[in-house]
């Protein structure tokens, strides 16, 4: 009887720890991506800042109409403000630790699964298969972190106003504070839809294409994993800034919540932001800015991809 029992607990301890070692495993990709955003969206936040500011050019009071990223930080520099362009750290950190955290682990969990079943079959995953897992990823990761994109959108532009109209929030939860006392707790989901189609658009180009890229670059070449990692993130990120930088500059639009005289919403919905935008500015821009958003999206991204592909690697979730 004592045997038995002392052999029931043995079995009980390894299902436990079996357990155990499954729910880390669930878990670490998410962790891994949260990480590896924040860390990366830490080193690239000024050029964010500058990114949010040239969108909002000419729409906001003491501005010119097309200033370049120099003249921006000279302009800071010269009035003593440079700490400015860390404005908004705390929502970025926020936004990170929701969006990467999500985007890569439920994109990470869904290759997996394919994986496995292409291996049951002895097929590959398809670069559809992988599409629709970045898209998805992207569109539910999205919606979670967008009261977090706004607050941070908020915080970067509020420098922008004059003077007497600034709100200067101290920190992300003191930003949340003052958009649900003004505009109640639907707002905090204003510019979703832009904020969706733009993360699926970043997701076709840096999960989708990038896992793609990296996997044809294993089979085809003798080029290090480092290489490998860098190349696919590079061609990924330029292909991924090309298709979203529209919905970004209608979600910062969106995001900033910018009224008439009257009180009334400047952009009413993405629709009427995207007409607004080509009607009233032209068509070029759209694209005005490139350099600076693949600047601000192309190192991020590749700095969240080769450190998540690292971290990965260090925690045991990925193959080297």
């Amino acid at each position: 009887m004592a045997s038995s029992t002392f052999a029931d607990r043995s079995d009980i301890g390894r299902a436990r720890k079996t357990f155990g070692n499954h729910s880390i495993a669930a878990v670490l990709p998410f962790v891994n991506g949260g990480v590896s955003g924040m860390v990366a969206f830490t080193i690239i936040q000024p050029v964010d800042m500058i990114k949010v500011r040239m969108q909002l050019v000419g729409k906001c009071a003491a501005t010119s109409t097309k200033p370049s990223p120099f003249a921006l930080v000279k302009d800071l520099a010269s009035q003593g403000r440079l700490l400015e362009l860390y404005s908004g750290l705390s929502a970025g950190l926020l936004r990170q630790a929701v969006y990467a955290t999500a985007r890569l682990g439920i994109f990470d969990n869904f290759m997996k699964t394919l994986q496995k079943r292409a291996d049951e079959r002895k097929s590959a995953v398809t670069f559809l298969q992988r599409a629709g897992a970045g898209l998805t990823s992207g569109a539910l990761a999205a919606f979670l972190a967008n009261p977090a994109d706004l607050a941070l959108v908020r915080m970067q532009s509020d420098g922008m106003k004059p003077v007497a109209q600034r709100q200067n929030y101290k920190s992300v939860f003191d930003a949340f504070g003052s958009i649900l006392r003004s505009d109640g707790i639907v707002s905090l989901w204003a510019g979703c839809a832009p904020t969706i189609a733009r993360a699926m658009a970043l997701n076709l180009g840096q999960l989708a294409l990038f896992s793609e890229t990296k996997a044809r670059l294993k089979k085809h070449t003798a080029w290090s994993i480092q290489t490998q990692t860098v190349t696919a993130s590079a061609l990924a990120c330029l292909f991924a800034s090309t298709i979203a930088l529209p919905f970004d500059l209608v979600k910062t639009r969106l995001q900033r919540g910018a009224r008439t005289a009257d009180g009334a919403l400047v952009y009413r919905s993405m629709v009427d932001c995207f007409r607004k935008i080509a009607k009233e500015e032209g068509l070029t821009r759209f694209y005005r800015g490139f350099g600076i958003f693949y600047l601000r999206t192309g190192p991020h991204a590749m700095l969240t991809l080769i450190l998540a592909d690292y971290f990965g690697w260090l925690t045991g979730s990925k193959p080297a």
